[in-house]
Order: C-alpha cells, then sequence, then structure tokens
C-alpha cells in the first residue's frame, strides 16, 4: 500500500502518524512552515492521492485545488467544517469520518461539563487547595443536576447519547432541531429560543453549517438566564462567544462548561476569572480508547479504499446530502 500518497495536515496521535508511515507513503505538512507550505504541496502533488486532517484542519478548498490527484479524504472526527464538501461532490473526492467511535465519549463529557458546572467542581477544588476550606469555612452552596430540565440542540447520536445519560439523572429532556424526531419521547420545540425558554441546562451537540453559525445568540443566552447553564460539547462558532462572554460577566448566564471556542486556540482571558465556567480545551474525544479507534477506522478505511472494498463508515457526503433531504441535521 506504499503506493498511497497521504497528506496529514495536522498533528495527530502518535500510534495514527506512526501507522500512516508505516503503511503508506506519507507527508506532512505540518512540520511545513506556512510560508513554505505552497512550494510543499507543488513539489508533492503528483504523490498525495489521500488527505487525512481533523477538527483542527483537514481539506478546505485551498488546500483541495492544489492536489490535482486528490482521491478520498479522511477527518479524524465528526465535525465536517473543516471539509469543503460542495468541491469534494465536484471532483468526485471520498470523504469518510469516524462517527460511532466518538459518541460515548463526548457524551460523557457533556454531563460532565455540566455538573461541574453546577456544582462549582473546578472552583471547590481551587478553594480546598488554597487552604481556603481551613481558613474560610465551608464553601458555599451549589446547585444540584438531578431532576434538571435538559435541552439538548441537536439529537443525533451524540445528543441522543447526552439525553439517555441525563435520564439517568431523572432529568426531563427536550430538544430542537430542523425536524421533529420519531421514535423518542422527548419534547420538541421547533427554535433553539423556544428550546432554551423551556430547559435549565442547553447542551449544544449539533454541527457547524451556515445555519447554525451563532444559532446561540444573545436572544438565546437571555432566554436561558441567570440560572440557565450552557453547555457546548459541538463547534466553538455555534455560540456568539462576545454575547457569552459578556451575558457571564454580567451575571445574566448562570454558568457554562465549554469544550470549544470560537477561535481555537484562543479562549476569551475574561472567562479565566470566573467561578461559575468550567473550561476544558477541546478534549471531547480525547480518550486513550477512543483515539485509538478513531485511528483504527481511518486506516481501516484508507486500506478498503485502497483495495477497491466498500468503505467501513459511509460518505459523509452523502450523509450530509441524505440528512438535507430528511430535513434534519446532519447526525453528530
Amino acid at each position: 500500500m506504499a503506493s498511497l500518497g497521504v497528506l496529514l495536515v495536522v498533528s495527530v496521535d502518535s500510534y495514527l502518524e506512526a501507522e500512516l508511515d508505516r503503511r503508506f507513503n506519507l507527508f506532512r505538512l505540518w512540520e511545513s512552515p506556512p510560508s513554505r507550505r505552497r512550494e510543499f504541496l507543488q513539489a508533492n502533488a503528483p504523490w498525495i492521492r489521500a488527505v487525512v486532517g481533523s477538527p483542527n484542519g483537514c481539506a478546505d478548498a485551498e488546500l483541495i485545488d492544489q492536489l490535482p490527484n486528490l482521491e478520498i479524504v479522511a477527518n479524524c472526527g465528526v465535525g465536517i467544517d473543516k471539509v469543503d464538501l460542495p468541491l469534494c461532490r465536484e471532483r468526485g473526492i471520498r470523504v469518510v469520518y469516524t462517527p460511532d467511535v466518538v459518541t460515548d465519549d463526548t457524551a460523557d463529557l457533556g454531563i460532565g461539563l455540566t455538573i461541574a458546572a453546577l456544582r462549582r467542581i473546578c472552583d471547590a477544588d481551587r478553594y480546598t487547595r488554597d487552604g481556603s476550606w481551613k481558613d474560610k469555612g465551608n464553601y458555599k452552596l451549589t446547585s444540584k443536576f438531578s431532576g434538571k430540565a435538559v435541552g439538548i440542540l441537536g439529537l443525533g447520536r451524540i445528543g441522543l447519547a447526552v439525553a439517555k445519560r441525563a435520564q439517568g439523572f431523572g432529568c426531563p429532556i427536550c430538544y430542537c432541531s430542523r425536524s421533529e424526531k420519531p421514535n423518542t419521547n422527548y419534547k420538541y420545540y421547533p427554535s433553539v429560543l423556544d428550546l432554551a425558554y423551556n430547559c435549565h441546562v442547553l447542551v449544544a451537540a449539533c454541527p457547524l453549517t451556515d445555519e447554525t453559525h451563532h444559532i446561540i445568540n444573545r436572544e438565546v443566552i437571555e432566554a436561558l438566564g441567570p440560572k440557565g447553564v450552557l453547555v457546548n460539547i459541538g463547534r466553538g462558532s455555534l455560540v456568539d462567544e462576545k454575547e457569552l462572554v459578556s451575558a457571564l460577566l454580567d451575571g445574566r448566564l448562570g454558568a457554562a462548561g465549554l469544550d470549544v471556542f470560537e477561535h481555537e486556540p484562543h479562549v476569551p482571558e475574561q472567562l479565566f476569572g470566573l467561578e461559575n465556567v468550567v473550561l476544558v480545551p477541546h478534549i471531547g474525544t480525547d480518550t486513550v480508547e477512543t483515539t485509538k479507534a478513531m485511528s483504527d477506522l481511518i486506516l481501516d478505511n484508507l486500506a478498503a479504499y485502497m483495495l477497491n472494498k466498500p468503505l467501513l463508515t459511509p460518505d459523509i457526503d452523502k450523509e450530509y446530502r441524505r440528512a438535507r433531504l430528511l430535513a434534519g441535521w446532519l447526525s453528530c
């Protein structure tokens, strides 16, 4: 399989990089300085037939245009915002990703962020470590998670997994998506504004598209209110970050648990001193088990493609178009 030239766009897990290097003819774009990348691509484009990327960078129009022999894009994750799907469709480039294997970890983190934000776990940890418990007495009262109404924006794979977990805490579940989902007993709201008015915890778990960019805006945040909690495990640009920061600083939003940010890896410094905000560096799928499973799925898809065998995961472009036809957001 050494004849398959693979372009690795960004730094990934060491296991995946090593296996790509062992099985294929690997080109590491991320090792080339940004000022030299066009030159690097021009020199190696004739041999590059596959691109491997991640949420930190994959196959945009500029990259695709420089790779005339590109045949397949493999995205290590479920988000499609770093892949130019229309251009891939136009050029007949296959696009695969890693659904399912990321679901549990991302949903687990969503629940963890919710509980940490409500119970102020991170701030209570600091209170203990800096000696405040000994010097100032018991930590203040916080808010329980059990029984809170949980609203989910995007009831795809991850959204459903969050709902299942929240039900275990006795939480009533409601959701918003472009269309009502069959075979659920969850309360459906056709707009995210209605959802925010009717839940205590709002979990963003939908994909980032032109339609969902800043879908959580000032009006939605105001509807969630000073006792509400926003948890984002989708993409940072689902939320108008300036409005989120303002609402948290002013007390117009109760708390937030954030795994993703609008301009990663840059995080608004105004959030750093807030006790009611939990911040983690986009670690939704970052466990040993899931990273290995994602890597193996990428490798197996590339191997299947080389052998003219069916791909292990469906083309993401076909799934995307099917979801559109069904008038629902892409499952994530």
